[in-house]
């Protein structure tokens, strides 16, 4: 990451703007939306707040993102508005953030707000002291309450600052404490029980007519459902299959999935998956293709399998670049008005489709179940292709060609439409990571190759663009190899988070798994010692979000403005935490490598969050994957000799996802594979906890061994 330009630097010349501020110089391309507001944005840095100091003002940390919608309108009521903009740079130092690119400044400052308001959203405002100490905050204000809030803060602070000073000195006391895991020195024991509190937390909010949670808006949270298909595949619950099953059949079948495109949207506005937020994020496509492929591993249903390939379809066609990276997030928004690329309107679907249309409104409902506003429809379904054949006097065969051929007729004519802007081009490690593990699970169980290869590519992507031996110049060499955060315009910038590491080595940890390339295993074990040696917090126990590179020593290199606290990610949302991902790598690189701290210490971090897990188990499935592997029998399986690969293939079509595969065609170093090749044969080991089964040379004689 190069050193930031210092803003004697910064020339506001350019004829073609009224207005030009310091976000002009940014990469991000959120920031660089604002860089022409009347506003006087700064991006985060010692420069705004030495400014603040000198000037002696409050500041406003303003964070969003580009696809988000209501950062938009606040943007054109308020910040293109010359009149507040004019009350804003008078009364303060205004930042912009972009949360994608710095999670790590809208966890903190998202944390006061949740404390301050018991709500939070973007676009996040949080007004502070000149130190960064946050003392008032929220969501979106429409203008004329903006400017009420602007005047009478500036006010307070000029007439009772010591007010305002106790408050903030509260309030980041608070800040301080939330997410701070102490030591667990109870005794270590995970069981079955503690499992099924997780479920028991989550079946309380069963929607048991519509699927996902019993409440609106909903969330995608594809890790609560990969939590309860293990949670199946072990206790055999027939309550957790059925509501994974009606969950992604009536996902796939609303409008918050893309019935002509692929992928999926943010969330729904309804309880009934009918009225998307109409931006689509990297982050809820990559966990959906693992999600969706593994339940089509388990249940066979071809609605799943349609799923996945359609959405990777969509991620090559619109999300990635030509260097194999995956661009972070669609729109929402096309010429001005949200969700108009993907609606239509009764007319023009007849008028295009011509004798199909009434075949093709029956099966996505142009109707009053489709209808959503301004005579336009939202395309869902409703019926299985069974029912709608049977209405129109047509073959299951038939029918589904009339839907094929009509899809691609509207996917045409919707490629002329103003396009929902790339909203954000970047390309985020952490995000990559995880549509890199998708591809990675969507060829474990379906075997193309074109799956594989995307997967490897974006690897290749990851190695070459967002590695780096030397993230700061400035700073003597350390031990190991850095991640950057972000790359854009073929520059990489941000030092990398925790979510960069952890995602990324259960990326390289999922294509070990079906590759056999133990290049991938070393390089997950070069970023985890990197990770230890740089992010661990020896007294807890857990990892902090932001390295030792961020805080102290990046600010010696006039990079950043350390932040007021340093936070570990431990509750599982629509990302699942860092922490909880990097103790699942800990676990499996652990077996592979045969290392003892790894397992020690990925141990320790399950049980320090035990207590919390059983009582708040719907924010802590991704922990429950990690409790059911030591609660639960777990299988080594090691497949050695010339026909592994073949093996492999065979092994991922059946449904075991308590175990880990380890492989060579020839032999290998690996704990898991020495001494296990046979000269001319294919053998297969099934362990657990180091101790063996007599080898097999048949993929269903080594399942019953697992059963």
């Amino acid at each position: 990451m190069k050193r930031r330009e210092k803003s004697k630097t910064f020339s506001p010349m350019d004829t073609t703007h009224k207005h030009t501020n310091h976000l002009i110089q940014e990469s991000s391309p959120y920031l660089l939306q604002h860089a022409h507001n009347p506003v006087d944005w700064y991006p985060w840095s010692n420069e705004a707040f030495e400014k603040a100091k000198k000037e002696n003002k409050l500041v406003l940390v303003s964070i969003g993102y580009s696809s988000c919608h209501w950062c938009h309108v606040m943007e054109k009521e308020s910040f293109e508005d010359e009149e507040t903009a004019k009350l804003m740079n008078e009364n303060f130092v205004c930042i912009k953030v972009d949360r994608e690119e710095r999670p790590n400044i809208d966890m903190t400052y998202m944390t006061a707000v949740r404390i301050m308001t018991n709500s939070g959203g973007w676009p996040l405002n949080c007004f502070t002291l000149l130190d960064g100490r946050p003392f008032y905050g929220g969501t979106y204000f429409p203008n004329a309450q903006w400017k009420q809030v602007l005047i009478k803060l500036s006010e307070l602070y000029k007439t009772e600052p010591k007010k305002v000073e106790e408050y903030a000195a509260q309030l980041t006391q608070e800040i301080k404490k939330t997410e701070i895991i102490k030591l667990n020195e109870e005794k270590i024991s995970f069981t079955m029980e503690d499992a099924k509190s997780i479920y028991t937390q989550l079946e309380k909010s069963f929607d048991n007519e519509e699927g996902g949670p019993s409440r609106a808006p909903k969330f995608p949270m594809p890790v609560n459902y990969i939590f309860l298909l293990h949670y199946y595949h072990l206790t055999k619950n027939e309550k957790a299959i059925e509501h994974v099953k009606l969950t992604l059949s009536k996902m796939a079948f609303g409008g918050i999935y893309d019935q002509l495109g692929g992928g999926f949207a943010r969330y729904s506005t309804d309880a009934k998956w009918k009225v998307p937020h109409f931006e689509k994020m990297l982050y809820d496509n990559a966990q959906l293709v693992s999600l969706y492929s593994e339940a089509y591993q388990l249940t066979k249903e071809p609605l799943y399998k349609q799923i996945v390939f359609e959405t990777l379809e969509f991620i090559s066609r619109e999300m990635t670049s030509s260097e194999g990276g995956f661009y972070s997030t669609l729109d929402a928004d096309s010429e001005g008005e949200e969700g108009k690329y993907y609606v239509w309107k009764k007319p023009e679907l007849e008028k295009i489709l011509g004798e199909n249309f009434s075949v093709f409104s029956d099966y996505y409902n142009v109707n009053n179940i489709g209808f959503w506003e301004h005579g336009n429809y939202i395309l869902l379904r409703k019926k299985p292709d069974e029912e709608v054949a049977k209405i129109h006097n047509l073959s299951v065969d038939e029918l589904r060609k009339k839907i094929s051929k009509a899809k691609k007729i509207l996917l045409k004519e919707r490629g002329e439409r103003v396009r929902p802007p790339k909203a954000d081009d970047k390309q985020l490690t952490s995000w990559n990571a995880l549509m890199l593990k998708g591809y990675a699970d969507a060829y474990t169980v379906f075997g193309e190759e074109i799956f594989l290869n995307s997967a490897l590519k974006n690897a290749d992507f990851i190695l070459t663009k967002l590695k780096n031996k030397n993230p700061i110049p400035t700073l003597p060499k350390r031990e190991g190899v850095g991640l950057y955060h972000s790359y854009k315009n073929g520059k990489a910038t941000v030092n990398g988070y925790l979510e960069d590491y952890s995602f990324t080595m259960e990326a390289f940890i999922a294509l070990y798994q079906i590759t056999f390339n133990e290049k991938w295993l070393n390089e997950a074990k070069q970023l985890m010692d990197y990770t230890i040696a740089h992010f661990f917090d020896k007294e807890s126990g857990m990892f902090f979000f932001t390295s030792d590179l961020s805080a102290e020593a990046a600010a010696q290199a006039g990079l950043d403005k350390e932040l007021i606290a340093l936070k570990m990610e431990t509750t599982d949302n629509v990302i699942p935490a860092s922490n909880s991902s990097i103790a699942k790598d800990l676990f499996l690189l652990g077996i592979y490598f045969d290392d003892n701290n790894y397992k020690k210490i990925s141990e320790q971090m399950l049980n320090n969050v035990k207590n919390e897990l059983k009582q708040y188990g719907s924010w802590f499935c991704n922990w429950g994957l990690l409790l059911l592997n030591k609660a639960a029998p777990f299988y080594e399986v090691a497949i050695a000799g010339k026909d592994a690969e073949q093996k492999r293939k065979e092994l991922n079509q059946i449904y075991i996802q308590n175990k880990l595969l380890v492989g060579s065609k020839t032999k290998s170093s690996l704990p898991l594979l020495q001494d296990r090749y046979v000269e001319g044969k294919t053998m297969i080991y099934v362990c657990e906890n180091k101790m063996c089964k007599l080898p097999v040379e048949k993929i269903e004689e080594a399942v019953k061994l697992m059963k």
